[in-house]
């Protein structure tokens, strides 16, 4: 069962943008993280919640979509995602984040898929104007956003080519294409 919720777990990043994820799917989202172990037990971070079409579209020119995609800008309106969480560090708790902010994207990501979801953990954010354009404190940073949905496309896990990239790509038809190192490139024999 874990095996397959995290094949199935992927970086969608099109979506289908009429599906509607309803507020009590947002907070069960975050009850699970609530669940996720803390540094220290400090539980320091807090959440933005999106599934409003006018505050989503707020927040969409802040994030960057695919790096390795240099020809693509992001989703396209009705490819956007239907819902975000933005993960902020409250500073007044702790100065370090620790791991904290990945164990709990990724908790909520498996919650996605178990919902028949998808979602895409997002670092590349153009911080400053995200504060801006909603109004975050200070003290808050801003560590990740987690753009959900249901997802619009499909990813190919694929091993590494004889070149070695570990680039993701799209092929012709639109597949997304992900490739991924050996069991035995991974392990080492030390």
């Amino acid at each position: 069962m874990i095996e397959e919720l995290v094949r199935s777990n992927r970086s969608y990043r099109r979506f289908h943008q009429d599906h509607r994820i309803s507020e009590e799917i947002l907070k069960w989202f975050i009850g699970l993280a609530r669940l996720t172990p803390s540094s220290a037990n400090r539980q320091p971070i807090r959440y933005i919640l999106s599934r409003d079409p006018e505050k989503n579209a707020c927040i969409f020119p802040h994030l960057g979509w695919a790096g390795y995609l240099t020809d693509w800008s992001g989703p396209s309106e009705g490819e956007r995602p239907s819902a975000y969480i933005v993960l902020l560090g409250d500073s007044r708790i702790t100065g370090s984040f620790a791991c904290d902010h990945g164990i709990i994207a990724q908790t909520i990501l498996l919650g996605a898929v178990e919902k028949g979801l998808g979602g895409c953990m997002i670092s590349s954010i153009k911080r400053d104007s995200l504060r801006d354009a909603l109004k975050i404190p200070e003290y808050y940073g801003i560590l990740l956003a987690i753009a959900l949905g249901k997802p619009k496309e499909e990813i190919s896990i694929d091993p590494l080519g004889e070149d070695g990239s570990i680039r993701y790509w799209r092929d012709e038809k639109g597949v997304h294409h992900v490739p991924k190192r050996s069991l035995d490139e991974l392990i080492l024999d030390i």
